[in-house]
């Protein structure tokens, strides 16, 4: 089946890894997937423009609901091509519900912002799915879309690293979680040794983040991560971010606010595991089981003493480790691409 996937596609940002796995395994597994975009000779995405092949069409939306590649004329044509029924719409973010706003952090900033993302995801399909095993609204579904890929794996020999933590990914919504995990690293800073944070807005506002108004959710403590000796590495390309995370010892996982309210998975929730680092949760840890398995429960960053955990970690790699080990296996049969790309087409069929 040929699969075309409407997606926003920026490098550096959002789910652009999985976009270019989809495309790998489909063509294992006899399928096509291409993004909707003029060709690019040294591109290493499917990108097409040939409506006329596409079978089916999945839109993912993250922050917008705008097409990188294209205009309503575009949108008009793809639509024109390829039945109702055939189309699907992934929320990935969380916009396709009323206005909520959770701890600072928040989908849309009213109730008619909300109205036209609805507005937008209804006129394209009646098929409507967000990456969580609990929708808020009854007539979406559950599809996670983000996946694990074991190849991503890298070797679990954990020391020396260059530093002690890092993370990667942007600021947008993310520092009151990051800073939880920064002071349960600032009593035991000597031992953990250097941390690297990649990504925009950690340092100072992405150039959107002004012409957005959106200088709130780029929000850091710029004087803490100074007071830390906190490295800022400038974002990276999606097919570096393991290998960025592998030059920790540890990394975190963490959601913006909204994220761990509506229970969502994400990129990073499958990206980390495969890294050479021992993923440390600050998540919910039911959410963590629920996922990951009841041995990940290990991996999170309790509420008493989180120092404690961090330290356990650096002292004890090894079992830590084993630990990751499986959660891998889990993973890779629970939550791969081939799971992922199988299950999208029934949906598209159903």
């Amino acid at each position: 089946m040929r699969l075309m996937f409407v997606y926003f596609l920026m490098d550096d940002a959002g789910s652009a890894q999985d976009i270019r796995n989809y495309a790998t395994v489909a063509k294992a597994l006899g399928h096509e997937v291409s993004i909707y975009g003029p060709k690019a000779v040294h591109s290493s995405y499917n990108l097409s423009k040939d409506i006329q092949s596409a079978e089916a069409v999945i839109f993912i939306f993250e922050w917008t609901t705008e097409m990188r590649y294209g205009d309503q004329l575009d949108l008009t044509r793809l639509v024109a091509k390829v039945p109702r029924d055939k189309r699907i719409v992934i929320d990935c973010d969380g916009a396709y519900n009323d206005a909520i706003t959770v701890e600072g952090d928040y989908n849309h900033r009213d109730k008619a912002a909300s109205q036209a993302w609805t507005d937008v995801c209804d006129s394209l399909s009646d098929k409507i799915f967000q990456p969580t095993l609990r929708p808020l609204r009854d007539n979406v579904r559950t599809f996670f879309f983000h996946a694990y890929d074991p190849s991503w794996e890298r070797s679990l020999y954990l020391n020396p690293k260059e530093y002690g933590m890092v993370y990667v990914g942007h600021s947008k919504f993310r520092w009151q979680p990051m800073y939880r995990v920064l002071q349960s690293v600032e009593p035991i800073l000597n031992q953990v040794g250097r941390i690297a944070l990649v990504g925009h807005g950690w340092d100072e506002l992405p150039p959107w983040a002004e012409f957005m108004q959106m200088e709130d959710a780029y929000y850091t403590d710029v004087s803490y991560l100074q007071k830390l000796d906190v490295k800022i590495i400038p974002p990276i390309s999606s097919e570096e971010v393991i290998t960025w995370m592998s030059k920790g010892l540890f990394s975190p996982v963490i959601y913006r606010p909204l994220f761990r309210h509506l229970q969502f998975v994400t990129c990073r929730t499958f990206e980390t595991p495969a890294a050479s680092t021992i993923p440390l949760f600050g998540l919910d840890p039911n959410y963590v089981r629920e996922i990951y398995g009841q041995e990940a429960i290990e991996l999170v960053l309790p509420d008493e003493q989180p120092e404690q955990k961090v330290l356990d970690m650096l002292y004890r790699p090894n079992f830590y480790a084993n630990i990751v080990r499986g959660i891998r296996e889990h993973l890779a049969i629970k939550h791969s691409y081939a799971a992922r790309l199988r299950e999208l087409l029934q949906l598209v069929n159903d």
